[in-house]
């Protein structure tokens, strides 16, 4: 095949790989039940205190689970992690569709964490490997996630409209019901996705040896700490707009046939994020500052305007900026920790996004409470321009990517190295070539081929620095997953 047929090969296969995997996502996303959860909790006797205690049993289950699920994704299997998710996601619709009683619904919200829990960082990780896997590059992830993205947000704002209407003619509990089908037909279209496997690539290590590194890379590891806090920081204020948005509206009196078109607006910015994320060429320093611009003004009018199409407005576009970071920070964070605990590390992300809304949202309600919402939109302003002040510099730190490992060329059984030796193959020596176990004449050809080679030289500098990095974090750490040539192939 020459070059220029792998070009289009690879997209091509790219896409059809994924596409199970866009399908289960998009399946998940039809919660049919989520635009009238507020009326049928009404309906069972929930009041404004027990809707408190409930976001609290909520919140106090995915936090737990965020990180211990991401560190099995990355041991077990990413797409399994996936399958228990929509068999949580059925259960608790089901629990919620039966639910008579505050009690019991709180269970069925507890269930939803689980859900939410085992999505955090396992469905970008495993968008990353693909992409990582089948192009040797990760300048393709904005675009494939992107894509993903877009898919779900149309099942979002698709469920919404339908849910209502289904409500309406019927009763809000029969969405509840109707989802649960749903939620097991994900099931069929993520078995069928084919898992990357670079994540497996590296010799298993103890499962405490693990952690402690999944743990450290976060704590310890000073880019890792940057990108997390955008990531997180972007996370929060994106649950803040979709959380308490709807507030500006009761506030300005807003006719409650505009709360539908609202709501379906906020929901497409994940979708359109997901699409200009790949367009804006955010690895340059002038459109992230442009954005970050931008993204600093925007709230301000949250809190100084009185008008509802200003306050409509001001809301979508915060919430397409923080979709847009989103996306583009994980790209950071992928790119900042090798696979083995991709999963894990971005799982956390989630864990300090809830941490960090807590306070927020404790000083936000105060604030709206005692002086409006326009009031306690200063917060959101000061957080905002936090966050700006942290996407701007994000130019400034992005790590180099951890090459997927590629099966070269060499037949079993050959006994002395080519005399031209591909990058391909290269990188499947470059363990051995850095562990000093190579024979002389392999050794020779890759001295030869780095000398004419600048990529395969930098490839090279990369796996130090990555072995270094998590060798400053105190524990024995595999090399990042590289395929090791078989002894056979060398030295027969």
């Amino acid at each position: 095949m020459t070059a220029s047929e792998l070009e289009l090969a690879t997209p091509r296969t790219l896409a059809r790989r994924l596409r199970p995997l866009q399908v289960g996502v998009g399946v998940q996303g039809l919660m049919l039940w989520v635009p009238i959860e507020k009326l049928f909790q009404t309906q069972i006797g929930f009041d404004a205190a027990s809707i408190g205690v409930m976001a609290a049993a909520y919140a106090a289950v995915v936090p737990l689970l965020e990180v211990p699920s991401g560190i099995l994704a990355d041991r077990w299997s990413r797409s399994g992690i996936l399958v228990v998710s929509s068999v949580a996601l059925a259960a608790s619709s089901l629990v919620g569709g039966l639910s008579t009683n505050v009690l019991t619904y709180v269970v069925a919200a507890m269930i939803l964490g689980v859900y939410f829990a085992m999505n955090s960082g396992t469905i970008d990780s495993v968008v990353y490997d693909t992409v990582l896997e089948e192009t040797g590059s990760s300048d393709a992830y904005e675009k494939w996630i992107g894509r993903v993205r877009m898919v779900e947000s149309a099942a979002l704002a698709g469920s919404a409209l339908a849910g209502g209407v289904i409500a309406g003619l019927t009763s809000p509990r029969l969405t509840y019901f109707l989802t649960v089908p749903l939620a097991l037909a994900s099931i069929v279209a993520l078995a069928r996705f084919d898992e990357p496997r670079l994540h497996r690539s590296a010799e298993p290590v103890a499962l405490r040896r693990h952690v402690a590194t999944t743990f450290g890379a976060m704590t310890r590891l000073s880019m890792v700490r940057r990108v997390m806090l955008l990531a997180a920081l972007a996370a929060l204020l994106s649950q803040a707009v979709f959380e308490f948005g709807p507030l500006w509206l009761v506030s300005l009196d807003a006719p409650a046939t505009l709360y539908g078109p609202y709501w379906a607006a906020l929901v497409a910015t994940l979708g359109l994020g997901g699409y200009l994320a790949s367009k804006l060429r955010l690895g340059r320093t002038g459109p992230v500052l442009a954005l970050s611009v931008l993204l600093a003004a925007t709230p301000v009018l949250l809190a100084t305007s009185g008008s509802l199409v200003a306050v409509i407005v001001a809301q979508t576009a915060l919430a397409l900026l923080l979709a847009i970071i989103g996306i583009h920070a994980g790209l950071l964070l992928h790119d900042a920790v090798p696979s083995t605990i991709r999963a894990g590390v971005s799982s956390g992300v989630g864990t300090l996004s809830w941490v960090l809304f807590v306070p927020f949202s404790l000083v936000f309600g105060w604030l709206a409470r005692e002086q409006g919402v326009r009031w306690a939109a200063w917060v959101l302003v000061g957080v905002v321009a936090l966050l700006a002040v942290a996407f701007g510099a994000s130019t400034r730190f992005r790590a180099p990517v951890e090459p997927a490992a590629v099966e070269p060329e060499v037949r079993p059984g050959r006994a002395d190295p080519p005399a031209d030796l591909a990058c391909r193959e290269l990188v499947y020596l470059a363990t051995d070539y850095l562990d000093g176990v190579l024979p002389t004449d392999w050794r020779a050809g890759v001295e030869r081929h780095l000398a004419e080679c600048d990529g395969c030289t930098a490839y090279l500098q990369q796996i130090r620095v990555t072995i270094d990095a998590l060798q400053r974090l105190g524990t024995d750490v595999p090399p990042p997953p590289v395929a090791r040539a078989p002894d056979a192939q060398i030295n027969d």
